[in-house]
């Protein structure tokens, strides 16, 4: 589980510096992300919450929460859930289609 705790807070340290230019603060001061859990297969399963239901920069935000999650060393793949958003279930739709997992070289 100490494995599983660092990856976590690698995860917060990398999302403190994705910053919405509406208010100047980070997603985690703003708790945008909400219910980060890290589970044994690398997957990081979390809940994006605009800060507004109509959150003209929720596509973009999400986006960069996504990209700045990507290259935090453990993290092999991301589950990302939508909610509190007018846009929420195509949002998710989207996000499905996406690749959110770390492509393996062999």
């Amino acid at each position: 589980m100490i494995v599983l705790e660092k990856i976590k807070e690698d995860i917060i340290s990398a999302l403190r510096n994705v910053i919405d230019p509406e208010t100047g603060a980070d997603v985690i001061r703003m708790r945008l992300v909400l219910d980060l859990q890290i589970h044994p297969d690398g997957t990081a399963e979390y809940i994006f919450r605009p800060s507004s239901p109509l959150c003209p920069i929720a596509l973009t935000l999400i986006i960069s929460i996504i990209e700045a999650i990507k290259p935090v060393e453990g993290v092999m793949d991301q589950k990302v859930t939508v909610v509190d958003y007018v846009g929420a279930d195509e949002l998710n739709t989207l996000l499905a289609s996406l690749p959110l997992s770390k492509k393996i070289n062999k």
